[in-house]
């Protein structure tokens, strides 16, 4: 069997979150899909250290629940050789569903730990109303999940983020930020203990939605605390998908981009010795 190849009568020994997924041709497509693009930037990023511990972030938004599937489609597959353990961090927004996500990671006998840390307060004690609290809400759940992977014995956090992420990242960085810079596939945190990894960077955002819509996810909306992400990042958003629209592929292209540096057709003289060419010449 091909590392992608749809499952066409699956069984018990299948993860059972796949056990009731749809048979048609379409899913088996995107499946595939999401399987060799998952595949390819592991291996492409050297990702997998064979008999090592991830931390699978899941916050019960669709690219999450995407993630963990895929990554136990692989492992199931055999092309995984990784201990996986579901995390999800209550951060005490209102209205938080705190059942959701237990009851599917136990009824599909998935390894988890469900962690509780009120960073909601901190965060609208910290903030005036009003203000976009993803920033720092942001900062104070990864640094939680810095100190759960260190206490399950994981070497790598991983997270949801997909192609679209990376690239409104990269464009706010570019028209406000005034640098060139975008999510990493895979980075060291500051102390140097956890990688954080992103087997999504290749993952077209509209397959994620679709996957998630097939497997019928239990969806936790991401807006339960009342903020929204900036003003920056939606127009960034608006932005890429227009550019989709009036050139289809576009998407895909950029994201290549960003893997197809030349350094010397850039400005950076840090990045490459502008110098060195009149000695060149002298030569």
């Amino acid at each position: 069997m091909s590392i992608a190849e749809p499952i066409a009568d699956p069984d018990e020994s299948c993860p059972a979150l796949f056990r009731d997924a749809p048979a048609g041709v379409e899913f088996n497509k995107l499946r595939k899909r999401l399987i060799r693009q998952v595949r390819e930037t592991l291996d492409a990023y050297g990702m997998v250290r064979p008999g090592t511990k991830w931390l699978v972030a899941l916050s019960g938004g669709k690219d999450s629940y995407g993630l963990l599937a895929v990554l136990l489609d692989l492992k199931w597959r055999g092309l995984l050789p990784v201990e996986l353990l579901a995390c999800n961090l209550d951060q005490g927004q209102p209205n938080f569903p705190k059942h959701i996500l237990p009851e599917f990671l136990e009824r599909n006998g998935i390894a988890h730990r469900i962690e509780y840390q009120d960073t909601y307060s901190i965060v609208t004690d910290k903030l005036p109303q009003g203000a976009t609290y993803c920033s720092l809400c942001s900062r104070l759940r990864r640094g939680h999940l810095y100190r759960i992977a260190r206490e399950e014995g994981c070497s790598a956090l991983v997270l949801g983020h997909h192609r679209e992420d990376i690239l409104e990242t990269f464009f706010m960085n570019f028209f406000h930020g005034g640098k060139l810079a975008a999510m990493p596939p895979k980075l060291l945190n500051d102390e140097g203990d956890v990688e954080v990894l992103r087997p999504l960077a290749f993952c077209a955002e509209a397959d994620l939605a679709r996957f998630a819509e097939a497997l019928e996810f239990p969806i936790i909306p991401c807006d339960l605390c009342g903020s929204q992400d900036g003003l920056q990042r939606n127009a960034m958003k608006a932005m890429l998908d227009d550019f989709e629209r009036k050139m289809p592929g576009r998407k895909d292209v950029m994201i290549r981009a960003l893997g197809n540096i030349n350094p010397s057709h850039m400005l950076d003289p840090k990045l490459f010795d502008f110098a060195a060419l009149a000695a060149r010449m002298d030569q």
